[in-house]
């Protein structure tokens, strides 16, 4: 089946194809050439084509983040409508009928000492934590509840608007 001719031609295209893409890309490197003149330029500076100014922003970018309206003021314009949609991403783990899922029940969370639901097996850390879950202590837990109680076992990222978390809490707030 396979004499030395076709072995002669089958090795012939492959060193064939190994040659020409050696070559193209010699070709493309002299002519796309990006870096220093010469290949011994190790260390020497590269002279940029152009610069774009840019303003320090450090200051004002953390003002920046401070400003907009505070809690107390979305507060009293919350939409517990809103809330009940915002209320999907925490219905994986939490319920609302009384009874406990993977997080405990939400009922009557509002003004209720934290980790105080009978016969749900609280983290250490949560334990810990204290209070009570007064509206500002539930904003502050669900903008990131890992940095508020650190080694919580609850995995939830946070909200980061600050309308959502008010929007839950009044929703909460009717779930008594």
């Amino acid at each position: 089946m396979f004499d030395t001719m076709t072995v002669t031609k089958a090795a012939g295209a492959l060193i064939g194809s190994l040659l020409f893409l050696l070559l193209m890309s010699w070709a493309a490197s002299g002519i796309f050439h990006v870096g220093t003149a010469g290949h011994g330029g190790e260390g020497e500076e590269i002279v940029q084509a152009y610069t774009i100014p840019v303003e320090d922003a450090g200051a004002d970018a953390e003002e920046a983040v401070e400003e907009g309206p505070d809690f107390a003021t979305v507060m009293a314009s919350a939409d517990a409508a809103a809330g009940e949609k915002v209320f999907g991403k925490c219905k994986a783990c939490h319920k609302l009928d009384g009874n406990d899922g993977v997080g405990p029940h939400l009922n009557g969370v509002v003004g209720r000492t934290v980790a105080s639901v009978e016969g749900f097996n609280y983290s250490d850390p949560m334990k810990e934590h204290g209070g009570d879950w007064t509206p500002e202590a539930l904003e502050e837990f669900l903008t990131s509840p890992k940095t508020v109680v650190k080694g919580t076992k609850m995995a939830f990222a946070g909200l980061p608007k600050v309308e959502d978390r008010a929007n839950l809490i009044a929703y909460l707030e009717g779930q008594q």
